[in-house]
C-alpha cells in the first residue's frame, strides 16, 4: 500500500488548508484511515481519524477547526483545517490501517503556519 499526501504549505494564521491523501496498490483493505501530525522533538499524535466503524475521533485542539472526510471510491482522505495556528505547524502524515492490523504512512507534507 502507498499512501500519497499532498497539500500543506505555508499559511498565515488565521487561514486554511486541505490536505489530500490517496491511497494505492495492488490490493488492500482499509479498516482505519486518519491524520496524525509531528513536530521536532515531539511524538506523533492523532490529528483526526475514521475508525473501523466509520466514526470520527478528532484531538481535542481541532475539533471545530479541522474536518476529516473520505472519498471511498477514490481511496483518499481528506484534512481540512480552518483558523489554523502557529502550533498547528508539524508535518502531516496519514496513516491506513488494514483488516490485518497493519499500518501504512504517508510520507508527510509540511505545514508551516506564521504569526
Amino acid at each position: 500500500v502507498q499512501l500519497q499526501a499532498s497539500g500543506g504549505g505555508l499559511v498565515q494564521a488565521g487561514g486554511s488548508l486541505r490536505l489530500s491523501c490517496a491511497a494505492s496498490g495492488s490490493s488492500f483493505s482499509i479498516n482505519a484511515v486518519g491524520w496524525y501530525r509531528q513536530t521536532p522533538g515531539k511524538q506523533r499524535e492523532l490529528v483526526a481519524t475514521f475508525t473501523s466503524g466509520g466514526t470520527t475521533i478528532y484531538a481535542g485542539s481541532m475539533k471545530g477547526r479541522f474536518t476529516i472526510s473520505r472519498d471511498n471510491a477514490k481511496n483518499a482522505v481528506y484534512l481540512q483545517m480552518n483558523n489554523l495556528k502557529p502550533e498547528d505547524t508539524a508535518i502531516y502524515y496519514c496513516k491506513l490501517t488494514n483488516w490485518f492490523g497493519h499500518d501504512f504512512w504517508g510520507q508527510g507534507t509540511l505545514v508551516t503556519v506564521s504569526s
